[in-house]
């Protein structure tokens, strides 16, 4: 299906043009239509798909045909980044619209703030907020949302994740009762289906390929111990001339630590929650115009950032969740581009790794590590219950990772003490210790901490 079949105001469909747009993707050819219509909408996504052209085009197609006064689109997004990116796209396709749209989103100093709060006070047509610092100012009660007609919600599995429900509901306790509600996820796990209840009404619902990865992406593992992963990552990095690549670790205090390694070979940036936002903007800025070719990165780039002709995305750390695996790979062979994606799996990630190859539907080929790398884990021989060393720091014995080698066991010989011997047959028995149950062996949980510091 192709644009101008949605008979969108001329002034819209000529900056469709402009930017090149001619042929909708599948989710913006389902959920376009009927928002047009006005009815609410849960719709289910990859990352990359398109979907957020699949619900600024609509509302700025019906914002230009109706009274202009006042706010009259919310959206909210649950990082700053993807609140940037979302306004940066309305920008472009309203272009030649005269429509406005504001930013809103924590971090910066009290000037950020007060300007953030006059901008809500003069109005736009269009405001894309994170839910902490929306409700800061409307705590503040300067803002009104009275004329507000579209309430949309991306990235609603994420914000969920992140514990930000209550903020919403706070938030929506603001909005006029009467309003078209949209919400988009990458996921549709039950707890965002019953989060839907509260807020939408009789809401259509479409599903785009849940929890596939793009067609373009080519994707691999190394199976490797910990100690073997820097020297890896150096490895790869080096085959080539990488005009943007990103390395996803699972910590911010490993993107730090990896980062002090790469930087000694390459120009490399760490992307992480403890930059403030100026230094945000500009590392996402070099990383956009390619003057600089490698970020590593937490999680919080696997959703919001929209960069063309990333070439590669390295997992230095297998994701605790599938679904994450698949936000990660989704930066890159995005618009139906190529792009290759490289998982390092030690011994204790076979799990992850099993659970990420049932999510995709598809066995992901294993690479045999570089020779100067040396061996990596056994996965298979281990997931069969026989150790393969990988919890050490370097693997096994034999590994160059390996800095503390494994002291080989010998059993020895004890002496015979007579007395003691004669003294243990008198002595009372003593009472058997409880058997711990295998089953309550190894019980533990990690809790997530991740709504602090991503506004």
């Amino acid at each position: 299906m192709i644009f101008s079949e949605f008979n969108f105001v001329p002034e819209l469909q000529e900056g469709l043009d402009a930017m090149g747009f001619e042929k909708a993707t599948p989710i913006q050819e389902q959920a376009i239509p009927i928002i047009l219509e006005g009815k609410d909408l849960i719709a289910t996504a990859q990352t990359g798909t398109g979907k957020t052209a699949a619900f600024i085009l609509p509302v700025l197609n019906e914002i230009s045909k109706g009274d202009r006064k006042g706010v009259k689109v919310l959206i909210i997004a649950p990082t700053r980044e993807l609140a940037i990116q979302i306004d940066q796209q309305i920008q472009g396709l309203a272009y030649f619209l005269g429509i406005s749209s504001i930013p809103i989103y924590g971090g910066g100093d009290g000037k950020v703030w007060e300007q953030q709060r006059k901008a809500l006070e003069m109005g736009a047509d269009i405001v894309v907020a994170t839910p902490g610092r929306l409700i800061a100012l409307l705590a503040g009660g300067k803002v009104n949302f009275d004329s507000l007609e579209n309430l949309i919600l991306d990235e609603a599995d994420r914000m969920l994740d992140m514990g930000f429900s209550e903020d919403i509901l706070t938030i929506v306790n603001y909005l006029p009762k009467s309003r078209q509600t949209l919400l988009f996820s990458a996921t549709m796990p039950p707890k965002i289906r019953k989060f839907s209840q509260q807020i939408l009404q009789d809401p259509e619902q479409i599903s785009i390929a849940l929890g596939k990865t793009a067609k373009g992406v080519s994707q691999y593992v190394y199976h490797v111990y910990d100690g073997q992963k820097e020297a890896l990552v150096n490895s790869i990095l080096k085959s080539q001339d990488f005009q943007a690549v990103i390395i996803f670790c699972s910590t911010k205090d490993k993107v730090k630590s990896l980062f002090k390694v790469l930087k000694k070979n390459f120009k490399v940036e760490a992307f992480h929650a403890d930059l403030d936002q100026n230094e945000r903007e500009l590392i996402m800025s070099s990383f956009k115009n390619k003057s600089l070719k490698i970020l590593v990165a937490t999680d919080i780039l696997s959703r919001g950032i929209d960069v063309e002709d990333i070439e590669m995305v390295i997992n230095f750390d297998t994701p605790n969740d599938p679904e994450d695996y698949v936000h990660r790979v989704g930066r890159t062979a995005r618009a139906e581009k190529k792009g290759k994606a490289v998982t390092f799996v030690n011994e204790k990630d076979r799990y992850k790794y099993k659970n990420i190859e049932n999510l995709i539907g598809m066995e992901i080929e294993v690479l045999p590590n570089p020779e100067e790398i040396g061996t990596g884990p056994d996965l298979k021989k281990s997931h069969s219950g026989k150790s393969s060393g990988g919890n050490r720091p370097g693997g096994n014995r034999n590994s160059p990772g390996n800095k503390r080698p494994a002291k080989p066991y010998k059993k020895q010989a004890r002496p015979v003490d007579k007395k003691s011997a004669t003294e243990s047959v008198n002595a009372k028995p003593e009472a058997k210790p409880k058997t711990e149950s295998t089953s309550d062996k190894g019980k533990f949980r990690e809790r997530k901490n991740i709504k602090g510091g991503l506004e």
